[in-house]
Order: structure tokens, then C-alpha cells, then sequence
């Protein structure tokens, strides 16, 4: 099931603008290689799901994935075929928003030409174009 918050203080968000790069969770933490984002924009809940099941469903229980964003943006939409006027539409899907360079998963645990070709999978099924970044060592 897709990830959405357990309550929110407003339930229609306004769009917003993606601006700028990724100041934050712009470096890989958590694992050993991540996928970072290349441009900007929405991912939806159903998308990041479907990269937590590829990842997951490749590394076969080992390793440890980590996703390091969450859907909190409110995506509302009007039915079809609907005549101008009558307010702002019910929300339909929930969406992170993703500035470039942003870290998206992160995989611990497991070689690194298995950790590239499960990142590849995961990259596929994103709506935007991401390179895999490997963790910086500490100086």
C-alpha cells in the first residue's frame, strides 16, 4: 500500500514550485550507494512503492534498503468532463517533492555491481532521470 501521512492540518496543498537544488538529503547517510535525482519535480506515493518493491524483490532479503523520502504534498484533481467553478478538487494521490540532487533510496549489505544493477531497476520505474553515487569516505 502506498505511503501517505496519518494526518495533515490542511488536506488541499497549493502546487508550489521546484526551485533550486537539494541543500539536504543531498549525500548518501544511511547505505553504501543511493540514487540520487537528477531533476526535479513530483513522486508519487504509487512510484515510490513500486521502487521499494523492485529493490526489494532484487536484493532477495539481504542488504538493507533505506527510502529516504516521504510523500506529504496532497495532489487534488477535478473529474473529467467538469464545467469551470465549483472550488478546487478532491485530493487524488499524495506526492514527495523532489529537488535535483536529492538522495531517493539508499542500499547497504551488498556488492557494489549488485547494488548497481538494483539501483538501475529502481531508476527505471522513476519518473526523472537519477545516477547512482556511491558513499564519500570521511576525511
Amino acid at each position: 500500500m502506498p505511503q501517505m501521512p496519518k494526518r495533515v492540518k490542511f488536506r488541499k496543498n497549493q502546487r508550489g514550485k521546484v526551485k533550486g537544488n537539494a541543500t539536504r538529503g543531498n549525500y548518501v547517510a544511511f547505505g553504501e550507494y543511493g540514487l540520487q535525482a537528477l531533476e526535479g519535480g513530483w513522486l508519487s506515493a504509487e512510484a515510490i512503492e513500486a521502487g521499494r518493491v523492485t529493490a526489494s524483490h532484487y536484493m532477495r532479503g539481504e542488504g538493507r534498503l533505506y527510502i529516504r523520502v516521504f510523500p506529504h504534498k496532497s495532489v487534488t484533481a477535478i473529474p473529467l468532463e467538469t464545467r469551470m467553478g465549483k472550488g478546487k478538487g478532491e485530493p487524488e494521490y499524495w506526492a514527495a517533492v523532489i529537488k535535483p540532487g536529492l538522495i531517493l533510496f539508499e542500499v547497504a549489505g551488498i556488492p557494489e555491481a549488485s547494488a548497481r544493477n538494483c539501483l538501475a531497476r529502481v531508476a527505471y520505474k522513476m519518473p526523472f532521470k537519477c545516477k547512482l553515487v556511491a558513499r564519500r569516505p570521511n576525511i
